[in-house]
């Protein structure tokens, strides 16, 4: 007599074996004070180890969302398990009924019924309990998904300097489908085969003492062996070609998003043999982690041929002393078939597991990372339309960096100042930018806009109020319609036609087969540079804000279009306080005021005449300019 091992609950999709183990964790070190410690050799950041518990909490405090969803999963899955202890007996009774003869058919038709009937109503219940999980889990992989890149939106921009792109999105999705195999291991196959196998094992200790007791001790030793494998010998190798799983996609991406770089150096076969390294070394890794699943999986077929053999052969032997019945003897075979199912997807489920917790692990520890640059708890939405800028003794140090770039800085800009920014590369003008916007946290002092400290506000309020047009725009890849609309997604069709022509850019869009519905492509590749930059002038247009940071706005235009350009940033400006960061003197002529940067110190300050004759570092920078 046999049964069928348990199979995969419906509706459920198994993940191919090819692909089991290819996933990753994050390239990892041990001891880590901060999220970001360090970078690989691939600029991707090293970061800590969570250990399974940890893990398995963050997946706990999903399930525990919605309770009556995962009790009724879990009290039916109970249910389903105590028909499937009964498979043996009915097995058993279905044997004796036969054994006995033909003269009483109804007794062994009834036997039969038992013996379908459970099975039956084993399926069923099992059946309904997956429709309580399947919702359970759905949602709980959408608010993880969500959740996880609402965290990584929240990190500083030095942790997205860090970070591969690529590898962080994999780190996402990922993490849904661990989740997936984690709780499905859990909760519907290693919790019900711990009470199957166990609750076997006790009823034939009661039955038959020295049976019961093998089969526990096996179970015991199939269990043990298959967690300490895992954790000990398997893991670390998976770890290895996982992580290498995590670099392709970084290293991937970082070509992909580069190709016109590297064709414009014919640097295609260069590329090719750099991804070649890398799929090289993940392949080495990938076979030594699939060696070593097939040498536990082979130890684990003895251990159940151990128990087959056990299991029958103490029957056989106890039936040789007529100590049990045709029906015990077809108990004990049922009872293996059954415990070497659930035996095999224990251990399949352990190393199924042991992935999915790798793959969740990385979005639990962004859960358990505090955002580098956070809002306030008390944190205000910010107020002001008239645009001053106040920093007030203010300190600021890089990571990494020995010492401060900006050491007891002062500054005031006044209402509807319009303020350039010059100096050599690295002397503090962008940073300057990146802390009115708090991109990151002074180390002392303040900054205030309109008499409020930007710590104090919510970012999203903060930087809602400054329209930054940078040198090189980078849009998304939806219509041009959107990426002026980006700045105000409430705006009218009317009103992203207003802007686009204030900026300039109607001509060039209402020239394209689909007009503002056109797509731009990855980052805008699809448009030339200065068609991105007036799409980015535009948006800055219709964002209205009461600061205007200009980087540099039109150093991608020709000379045509740059002229009409500054003339409608000219109308952009007025009104506005504005922070110009320049790198071609020639247009910033008509400035308010020109600061002059050296390594985070204002060296020079006035206008562009004043400062010329003044024949200091500004006049030096001018000749220059005009002798190139």
């Amino acid at each position: 007599m046999t049964t069928t091992p348990p199979s995969p609950p419906p509706g459920r999709r198994e993940i191919p074996r090819h692909l089991a183990h290819a996933h990753e964790p994050a390239v990892r070190s041990l001891d880590m004070t901060d999220h970001y410690e360090d970078e690989d050799e691939d600029g991707d950041t090293r970061q800590r180890v969570l250990s399974n518990g940890q893990v398995l909490r963050f997946i706990a405090g999903y399930w525990l969302r919605r309770r009556d969803l995962l009790w009724a999963a879990v009290g039916l899955t109970l249910v389903a398990v105590c028909f499937d202890l009964a498979l043996p007996w009915a097995a058993g009774r279905l044997v004796d009924a036969l054994a006995a003869g033909p003269n009483n058919p109804s007794g062994a038709w009834r036997a039969w019924a038992a013996f379908v009937g459970v099975y039956l109503v084993y399926s069923l219940i099992r059946n309904v309990g997956m429709r309580f999980w399947n919702p359970l889990a759905a949602s709980n992989m959408e608010q993880m998904t969500n959740e996880g890149f609402k965290r990584v939106q929240s990190f500083a921009a030095d942790w997205h300097a860090d970070t591969f792109a690529g590898a962080t999105v994999r780190r996402l999705t990922r993490a849904m489908w661990g989740y997936d195999t984690v709780s499905d291991a859990l909760v519907l196959w290693l919790g019900p085969a711990l009470l199957v196998l166990f609750g076997l094992s006790g009823f034939m200790v009661l039955r038959w003492p020295s049976v019961g007791i093998f089969a526990l001790v096996v179970v015991t030793g199939y269990i043990a062996s298959n967690l300490i494998l895992a954790a000990r010998y398997v893991r670390p190798a998976n770890q290895r070609s996982v992580a290498l799983d995590s670099r392709i996609g970084g290293a991937l991406a970082d070509s992909i998003t580069s190709n016109p770089t590297v064709k414009a150096f014919g640097a295609e076969a260069r590329e090719e043999a750099r991804i070649g390294g890398v799929t090289r070394m993940w392949r080495e890794a990938t076979l030594i982690t699939w060696t070593r699943y097939m040498n536990v999986w082979l130890w684990h077929n003895m251990i159940l041929v151990v128990l087959q053999a056990g299991l029958t052969g103490l029957l056989l032997r106890l039936w040789a002393r007529g100590e049990a019945s045709a029906g015990d003897v077809a108990f004990a075979i049922t009872a293996f078939m059954l415990m070497s199912g659930y035996l095999r997807n224990i251990g399949e489920n352990i190393r199924m597991m042991q992935k999915g917790l790798t793959d969740v692990e990385d979005v639990a520890r962004f859960a358990r990372t505090e955002p580098q640059v956070a809002d306030h708890p008390q944190a205000q939405a910010f107020r002001g339309r008239l645009g001053a800028v106040v920093l007030d003794h203010v300190t600021f140090r890089y990571k990494g960096a020995e010492t401060p770039l900006y050491r007891d800085f002062s500054l005031v800009i006044a209402p509807g100042e319009r303020v350039a920014l010059v100096g050599p590369t690295g002397s503090g003008k962008s940073t300057f930018v990146k802390l009115v916007q708090r991109l990151y946290d002074l180390q002392e002092g303040r900054i205030l806009i309109d008499g409020q400290d930007v710590s104090q506000v919510s970012q999203e309020s903060l930087r809602a109020a400054i329209a930054v047009v940078p040198q090189d725009p980078a849009l998304f890849h939806r219509t041009i319609a959107e990426n002026i609309a980006y700045a105000r997604p409430d705006a009218t069709h009317e009103e992203v036609v207003l802007a686009a022509r204030r900026a300039r850019a109607h001509d060039f869009i209402a020239g394209l087969p689909k007009g503002y519905d056109t797509l731009v492509g990855e980052r805008g590749v699809k448009l030339s540079g200065g068609e991105r930059q007036r799409v980015a002038i535009a948006r800055a247009f219709l964002a209205d804000a009461p600061i205007l940071v200009l980087d540099e706005a039109t150093s991608s235009l020709d000379v045509e279009t740059e002229r009409h350009v500054q003339a409608a940033t000219e109308e952009l400006m007025s009104g506005r306080t504005t922070i110009v960061i320049a790198h071609r003197l020639s247009t910033i002529r008509s400035a308010d005021r020109i600061l002059v940067f050296d390594q985070g110190r204002i060296v020079e300050e006035g206008r562009h005449a004043d400062l010329v004759r003044k024949g200091g570092a500004y006049a030096r920078l001018h000749a220059v300019a005009e002798g190139a």
